[in-house]
């Protein structure tokens, strides 16, 4: 906002306590896999045709009962798999406690993830476990607080239906006649309450006051990210695939949703109108 506060709407203390319950609910351990592991004694090509027959991408190796390593199916899996050893890049072993942010961000360029748990190295996480229902979850969540702050902004700065001028006359229509309709349902709602994501996503992106709220000053920035958001809020409510289509989402999503839920935050985008 330029030239005063920000005001304090209630749905930002609501947003934040169920940001706290969101980050702090869903970790690594919910989505691992355990990570089959091996004596490096064996022999290399009897792991590597195990590992063919039951689709694993990486095992643990053992050396005196802990896991000191990883064994990738070698192209010439000739002698045993102390031979083909890979150890642990401390950078991409979390804690099985670490939350689904730092999991996201972490695979972000990376093909897999160890997690610690039980003092030793006892799971795997690829961007194929990103499709699981924890994950899912999560993202959706955070969506949803998106959403309740966009609403509890456009309340608190444009009272009534002074931000109807950034609709365009079909979408305002659309509303009201679902806001008529759930009326009849005796559901007490506001116009605004009926307004799909995008919608309250075009407003801000419209609104000058509002879009200095947030990390962009770019119009067509803000339509893009959201554009983005709302596809893959649609993939999820449809249990469609978002590691392919939405994976730049997913990560900026995790990268800055502290930012984005954040009215204070104003860090200056560069742009074009």
């Amino acid at each position: 906002m330029t030239n005063r506060e920000l005001p304090t709407d209630p749905s930002f203390h609501q947003v934040d306590s169920l940001l706290r319950v969101f980050t702090g609910g869903f970790s690594a351990a919910q989505i691992a896999e355990p990570l089959r592991s091996f004596e490096s004694s064996t022999r290399a090509q009897e792991i590597a045709d195990l590992m063919r027959q039951r689709g694993l991408g990486v095992v643990g190796l053992r050396h005196e009962g802990l896991v000191t390593g990883f064994f990738e199916i070698p192209d010439d899996p000739r002698g045993v798999c102390s031979d083909h050893h890979r150890p642990f890049e401390e950078a991409l072993v979390l804690p099985d406690s670490a939350p689904l942010d730092e999991v996201i961000q972490a695979l972000d360029g990376e093909p897999r993830l160890f997690v610690r748990g039980f003092w030793q190295i006892a799971g795997v996480i690829t961007r194929y476990d990103l499709q699981k229902a924890p994950v899912r979850m999560w993202l959706f969540g955070m969506l949803t607080l998106i959403e309740m702050r966009m609403t509890g902004q456009i309340e608190e700065l444009y009272p009534g239906e002074s931000w109807s001028e950034y609709l365009s006359p079909a979408r305002l229509e659309s509303a009201r006649q679902l806001l008529a309709e759930r009326q009849r349902r005796n559901q007490e709602l506001s116009i605004l309450d009926c307004l799909q994501f995008s919608d309250k996503a075009q407003i801000f992106a419209r609104s000058k006051e509002l879009r200095d709220t947030t990390r962009y000053t770019s119009r067509k920035q803000l339509e893009k990210v959201a554009k983005a958001l709302q596809r893959l809020r649609n993939n999820l409510a449809h249990s469609q695939d978002i590691i392919t289509t939405d994976w730049e989402a997913v990560v900026d999503l995790s990268t800055n949703m502290r930012q984005i839920l954040n009215p204070l935050h104003r860090r200056r985008a560069g742009g074009d109108e």
